[in-house]
Order: C-alpha cells, then structure tokens, then sequence
C-alpha cells in the first residue's frame, strides 16, 4: 500500500477522540467520514476540529466501505469491543481508545477475533502515546541512564468537571471501573518500562469518598503489580481541585538500579511552565531535561504496522495483557476475586 491512509471513526463519547483522529491525519490519513450514536456531549467539539470530514448515517456504511483502513473508536467504553469485533471482521484495522474493553468475555471475543482475521486491534494509551516526555524517558531507559528498570510509580489524578460529563461516566457498567479505565494507562507504562509480558496483580482497591450521590462512581482506586522484572504502585483519582490550571498533575517515577526519572507531564506545580518536565538523576547527572522535540512515535509507527502488518507501535500481546490485568485489579478491588 502506497496510497494515505484512510481512516473513519465509529464514536465520538470520548474527547481522546480529538487526539487520536489529529495525530493520525499529521502522520497523513485521510480522515474520510464518521458516525457516533445520538449527540454526545463532545459533539460540537469534534465538529469545529472536523468540520469538513461528513458524518454518516449509519455505521454500516463505515463497516462497508472498501477503502478505509483503519477505523478509530471512542464510543462508550462498555461498546466498544463489539464495534472493534465488528471492524476486524469487515476486514479493517483498529485503534481504540481506553479502556479497549470492560468485561474479560469482551476481552476474549476480541482475542479470537484478532486470531481469526489477522486484523490490528491496537489500544491508543494517550497517558505514554500522546506525551513527549514518555518518549524522551524511553529513549533515556533504553541508553541506559538509569541502569535496570525495576519499579514505576504511576498517580493519574484527573478533574471530575461533573457539569460536563454524560449519564454513562457515573454509569459502573458503561465505564468499566476505574481500574479498568483510567488505571490502565498505568499498567501499560509499567509493563512498557520493566519489559514485562505478565505480571501479579498483588494489591487493588477502589472507593467512592466524595460522590456519595453517584454510588455508581469509583473516584478513588490503587493497584500494586509484580512481574518477574520489577514492581509496580498506581494511584488513580477523581479528585483533581479547580486550582491547577490542567485537567490532573499526571506523574510517573521510573526507578532503576543505578538512577532515577521523574515524568510530571502536565503541569509543573512547583512554578515551571508548559508540560513535559523530565528529571534525570544518576551517578553522573541530576538535570532537568527537555522534551519539546522528543515527539510522539506511536501514530507513526501504527501507520508503518498497518502498512507492513509488523508490531512496532505495541505488540498484540502487550494490548491483549494491559486489559487483562486491569480488569483482573478491577475484579479483585470488587471482591470478585481476579
């Protein structure tokens, strides 16, 4: 294939939408047409940033079209692995946004479905795909700089903006948990930096301690994981307070055995400004270290791996692991054992 790209998107509930669409029109898709059910709350959003892609009437006549590729999807977390199942067996690829699923027989339909057509079913993890700060710690990790990675603390504080939100995110079902949702970002990075393919999920809780008037809400939930080559403590919230100037104060401690790297990849809240901060200390350099042109690989990549039918964005099996074990911490933050 010499031709761009085409893409099209099957839901639009998520404003990781935005992200996903733009960034694989950078690498030069075409963003050929749309469909979402009903009119979300980000609908007019996605319309000022799109406003010449047509929306379509039904999302058969996405699932139909000879020419798309890849098809993105942001709908309801609790829809999305039957329009993904959907896309792979109209012979298309996928990039979903996370949670890629919210049940493990989801989790399972979607792994015969890969099995079966060979298709990509490829999870974007804005937290690491999206963040150039990611980038720039992965290339330091690789050369290196902090010896053998063997633990990440992941804390993924967001803003509630409740006068914003849509019926289905106070929804249990319709979310997943938080675990299964937000915590994955976290669980990815980990499994990323240690280079682990499993892991235990030894601790998971979940709470809501704020929004007693939304049983179905989780704002507060923390796993611990160990694999056979590091640790692993996640921290994820609902509580971020009006005062930051950003939606959370989303940080990522990689420690390893001969240094450290500290992400904070939003917002600096000691006084610096922009995002992307990045703090390397080792035996030989305590520094700030700047991220502005470590760029984002991941759309890049995906583009290579449709082309190519190769691996390099995230392997298969990474995607697969990642919802497992989040909804493996969810069951067991639950009671419903792992």
């Amino acid at each position: 294939m010499t031709r761009p790209l085409k893409i099209a998107v099957l839901g639009i509930d998520h404003r990781h939408i935005f992200g996903m669409a733009g960034n694989m029109m950078a690498e030069g898709a075409e963003f050929k047409c749309w469909w979402t059910e009903g009119e979300p709350e980000t609908l007019a959003g996605f319309v000022k940033r799109f406003p010449d892609v047509p929306r379509v009437a039904g999302k058969d006549e996405i699932l139909n079209d000879p020419e798309i590729d890849l098809i993105l999807i942001s709908s309801i977390p609790r829809d999305r692995a039957e329009l993904a199942i959907a896309t792979m067996e109209a012979g298309k690829d996928v990039m979903v946004d996370k949670p890629g699923c919210t049940t493990m027989a989801q989790l399972d339909a979607i792994r015969e479905t890969v099995a079966r057509t060979g298709r990509i079913w490829s999870i974007d993890f804005s937290e690491r795909f999206e963040v150039p700060a990611v980038t720039r710690a992965a290339e330091l990790v690789a050369q290196g700089a902090i010896g053998r990675v063997v633990q990440t603390v992941g804390l993924g504080p967001h803003r509630l903006n409740r006068p914003t939100r849509p019926d289905w995110f106070f929804e249990r079902d319709a979310y997943g948990g938080i675990l299964t949702d937000i915590g994955s970002h976290q669980i990815d990075q980990f499994l990323f930096f240690t280079g682990s393919t499993d892991a235990e999920v030894t601790m998971a809780n979940v709470a809501n301690y704020a929004n007693p008037d939304n049983p179905g809400l989780q704002d507060f939930g923390e796993v611990a994981l160990k694999s056979d080559k590091g640790h692993c403590y996640i921290r994820v919230d609902w509580y971020t307070p009006d005062a930051l100037p950003t939606w959370g104060d989303g940080r990522l401690t990689i420690l390893g055995t001969e240094g450290y790297i500290e992400l904070r990849k939003y917002v600096d809240g000691g006084g610096g400004g922009g995002t992307d901060h990045l703090i390397l200390v080792n035996g030989d350099r305590c520094e700030k270290i700047a991220c502005a042109d470590a760029g984002i690989p991941y759309f890049e990549r995906l583009t290579v791996d449709i082309r190519n039918r190769t691996e390099t964005a995230m392997t298969q099996a990474h995607a697969f692991k990642v919802c497992e074990l989040s909804l493996k911490a969810q069951a067991m933050a639950e009671g419903a054992g792992a």
